[in-house]
């Protein structure tokens, strides 16, 4: 394992991945269906649609609906694929999906575009930092946030196989593609590199900015063991707890309000297993504004400089 294997040579969307795993399940899975709250375009499900149109339902915008179609779908069977926002996926529909999914352990999956400050120009009230800790908090739901194109395209298809409610979370813009194509293990971290020094976590988006900051501190000499966190819950506990038993130190970076997020559930799993000091770089209890992806990262505190900085301090 090297940091020198993440690399990129394009960006893509983490939507398009989504889209492109819909696609190859529409082939391969007759009994996935899709529904979407009026943007199709947004989450990128069209070949899937135009191939399988008896298999799409359009709700429009009742995003509370259409949980409520998905429900009643898998108890037939059916393995239905909700599609809109992040935003409307869950903040809108949080009752429906307590009381008909979550509830009632409905084979259900959330499928969540456009989360976090990467949405950009639209701004705070479609900017959720808060749909990880809302969907984690709820029994029995898996939470997934996967990092590049190839990891989206990965999960949507890993997520099919899965029995249970799922909330799987991606983006807007453009990404560096830069994890391998291959198999997704749900609730398995992946350790791109091994170090001693210092225990870096990420998920979605902020792994590529992780992977970049363990570049920037291992040419100043740091010992940096870089990992993966996809899947928020179930949490991979061994491979955190015996990368933080080996550097006794960790910082936990996420597109995501500290309140709540991966970095929280790090915190106490720490807590209750082995403390060690760590620091989060996330939204700190703040909502966005509308604006450039990587401007936005820059000044709600989630860059690769803080990312270093917040490791340069646990580091001494």
């Amino acid at each position: 394992m090297s940091l020198d294997q993440y690399t990129f040579t394009e960006k893509k969307a983490t939507r398009d991945g989504f889209g492109a795993g819909m696609t190859e399940l529409g082939r391969e899975n007759p009994n996935v269906v899709a529904l979407c709250a009026d943007l199709v375009g947004s989450l990128k499900i069209q070949t899937f649609i135009d191939e399988n149109p008896e298999r799409f339902f359009q709700v429009g915008i009742a995003e509370a609906n259409m949980m409520g179609i998905a429900a009643g779908l898998a108890t037939t069977g059916k393995i239905p694929f909700t599609t809109t926002f992040a935003n409307f996926s869950t903040g809108r529909v949080y009752d429906q999906i307590r009381q008909s999914i979550a509830y009632s352990h409905k084979n259900v999956k959330i499928c969540a575009s456009h989360a976090g400050l990467t949405l950009g120009e639209d701004g705070a009230t479609h900017q959720i930092l808060e749909d990880i800790g809302m969907m984690k908090m709820l029994p029995g739901m898996t939470v997934i946030n996967p990092a590049d194109y190839n990891q989206t395209k990965a999960a949507t298809k890993a997520i099919a196989a899965h029995e249970g409610p799922v909330y799987l979370r991606f983006g807007r813009p453009g990404w560096p593609i830069f994890m391998p194509e291959g198999e997704f293990e749900i609730g398995k971290a992946v350790v791109m590199n091994e170090g001693t020094d210092i225990t870096l976590i990420a998920t979605g988006h902020m792994l590529w900015y992780a992977t970049e900051a363990a570049r920037e501190l291992e040419k100043n000499g740091a010992s940096v063991e870089l990992i993966n966190i996809h899947t928020i819950k179930p949490l991979d506990d061994e491979a955190i707890l015996k990368s933080v038993a080996k550097t006794g130190k960790c910082v936990v970076a996420e597109e995501h309000q500290m309140n709540g997020g991966l970095g929280e559930s790090v915190a106490g799993l720490l807590a209750r297993n082995n403390p060690a000091p760590m620091r989060m770089v996330a939204v700190n209890d703040s909502f966005g504004e509308s604006g450039k992806p990587d401007q936005l990262l820059e000044k709600y505190g989630l860059s690769i400089k803080e990312i270093v900085t917040a490791s340069q301090a646990l580091l001494g």
